[in-house]
Formats: C-alpha cells, structure tokens, sequence
C-alpha cells in the first residue's frame, strides 16, 4: 500500500506516519506538510505543501488512501484564517483525492463535531454532528462532516472513515498543546504532583481522553482495512475533575461553570490567554461517546488509559517535552516564550 499522510508533523500525524511504518502491507508513505521536519521514519518521503494552496492531486496520484489530519487551531482571532485551512483545505483535499482516483480517505473528524448532549448518556456514531456553535472549532468540524455527507453521495467508489477522537495526548505533544491552548504565561515547572493546589469543579467537566499512539493504531486499522463509516474514539475511564485531582495530588474546588466562563474570558480579552472563551463551553456540552463500533468493527482496543495519557502530557508539561518537527518542538524557554508573545496569543500562527 501507499499511503499519503496530510498533517503528518503533529500530534498526531507523527503517531500515525510511525504506526504505518511498522506494518508490512504499507510499502511506502508519502507525509504532507507546511514544515519539512528534522524526523526520519523508514519508507517515508516527505512533500511540503499547504492544503489551502498546493497542487494536491500531484501528491495523492498512485496512493491507495489518504489520511487527512491537517488541522489549524491557531489563530483563535482570525477564524477566516482557521476557516480558509480548516474548511475550505479540507475540501480541496476531499476534491484531490476524487480527482486523483484515490480509494481510500480516512477524515480526522473529532468529538467536538457532536451536538451537545447530557453527559449521562453515552451517545454512538449515529449522534447529530452539528458542533457547538459559540467555538470555532467545533463550527469547523461540524462543517467539515457535512462537506463529507456531499463528498460520500457524488463519490460512493471511495471508501470514507470518520475517526471521531477523544482529546489525543502524548508526552511529545505537551509542549505543543501548551502553546495552543495555555500559551506563554503557563508555567510548565509547576505542572506536578504536589505543586498545584486545587482543581476546579465545574459542572460538566467530564470528558474523554486516549493516548496518541492508541489513536494512530485506529487509523492503522481504517487504511489496512475494508471499514466504512464513523467511529467514536476514546479510553478509560471517562475524566473529570476528581480524576485530574487524583493525578496532580490536589485538591477539588466547586467553581460555578459563569465565573469558569467569566475567567477565561478575561485572560482571552486581556491576551494572556490563545485559546477562545467558546473552547470551554465546548468541553462542557460535548457528549461522552460510547466505543463499541470502534472494538467491534475495526478490532482497535487502547492499551493505555486515559490517566496513562494524561499523566505523559503533565509530565511533559514540567519537562518542555518535545521532537523534531515544527509543531512538536520543544520548549525553548525565555526566548521561545517571546517568540510566543509576539503571535499577540492568538492573533497570527
């Protein structure tokens, strides 16, 4: 098989590019993106190209699928620009593959393209994928899924897999995840057992987490196999704030969910903060999806917990962890945390 990975430098697209690498039926992989990285892996060749603007038929001819992976979360204040690579580069990835007769598309949709729902009642792959209109993220995945119901009708020969993950972590990833979402003010050494004093408890902070590894193996599955269709991906246990307690040594606090919104709205307008006030409000109404389609249909069980997950991602956290491609490079201290600042949190890549 030849497969064409896009997005193969992140957190997730590095797991998946090692977990095709180590399967026999893969005889080669082509990685796609904006940054060639530093990292080699056997039988890959690296293309670099953005979706929003390459020839990206050129690159899929000859592959047997592609895995789509290419996300944009930064910057939070400028959505056409997120829209532009997000959206519309995912419709000119879904238009390559048609144009270049590839079989296979394996989509990293996500569980933040699902309508809210209650948090006690595990929803399946059949949910309503509408997103959670007040963040842009979940508007963009939400959007992307319906891009994908046209794709699927005027191209049924393709072969469509919609993996639809928890939150995804590894411990190379931390730093990375720090930059987007915590930005330069989060001070990494503190991130430790003993050294943060309480958790906040907010009403409906429950939500699903699986190591990236875990992840990539699913994907390994979707291009291998003969599978079609949507599957929820996540482990146990589900996570809330007692389970984040636990890790950290700490302590619970209720915190009603207004004031959680109220700070994180403050650090967002006052610029100490990348990630958009909406992202909350997303983690608080998105679903706990139930993983029975993903055991059963693709065979994937995970081998790491979601604590085990969680745990590498604080250890991380402390160490500045990282690898060598652009988004998972490590922490560079006081200067990188300068060259962070001068993004304006949020405002440009």
């Amino acid at each position: 098989m030849r497969v064409v990975v896009v997005g193969a430098t992140g957190n997730v697209g590095t797991s998946v590019v090692r977990a095709l690498a180590a399967d026999d039926s893969v005889t080669s992989i082509v990685g796609v993106a904006r940054r060639l990285p530093g990292w080699r892996v056997d039988r890959t060749d690296w293309r670099q190209a953005d979706v929003a603007t390459a020839d990206l038929t050129r690159i899929f001819d000859g592959a047997d699928a592609v895995v789509h992976l290419a996300w944009l979360f930064q910057p939070t204040r400028s959505p056409a620009v997120t829209w532009r690579a997000n959206v519309l580069g995912s419709m000119r990835v879904f238009r390559a593959v048609a144009e270049a007769g590839v079989p296979s598309l394996v989509h990293a949709s996500s569980v933040g393209a699902y309508s809210p729902a209650p948090k006690d009642q595990p929803v399946d792959e059949s949910w309503p994928t509408h997103g959670w209109p007040g963040a842009a993220y979940g508007r963009e995945k939400a959007y992307v899924e319906r891009v994908l119901d046209v794709f699927e009708h005027d191209h049924p020969t393709v072969r469509v897999v919609r993996m639809r993950p928890g939150f995804i972590f590894q411990r190379a990833a931390a730093t990375e995840q720090r930059r987007l979402f915590g930005g330069p003010f989060v001070p990494g050494r503190l991130v430790k057992t003993g050294r943060i004093p309480f958790v906040p408890d907010i009403p409906g902070l429950r939500m699903q987490v699986l190591h990236a590894e875990d992840a990539a193996q699913a994907y390994r599955l979707a291009v291998t196999g003969r599978a079609r269709g949507a599957f929820n991906l996540a482990a146990e246990p589900v996570i809330g704030p007692n389970e984040l307690a636990g890790l950290l040594g700490a302590r619970t606090v209720r915190v009603p969910e207004r004031m959680a919104k109220a700070v994180m709205a403050a650090g967002w307008h006052l610029r100490l903060l990348p990630a958009a006030p909406g992202l909350l409000e997303l983690v608080l109404r998105m679903p706990i999806m139930k993983t029975d389609r993903a055991r059963e249909v693709l065979g994937w069980t995970p081998r790491h917990s979601s604590l085990q997950a969680l745990r590498e991602l604080f250890d991380g956290l402390h160490d500045g962890a990282g690898m060598e491609t652009a988004p998972l490079a490590p922490d560079k201290g006081p200067a990188g945390r300068v060259r962070e600042l001068a993004t304006g949190i949020g405002r440009r890549p």
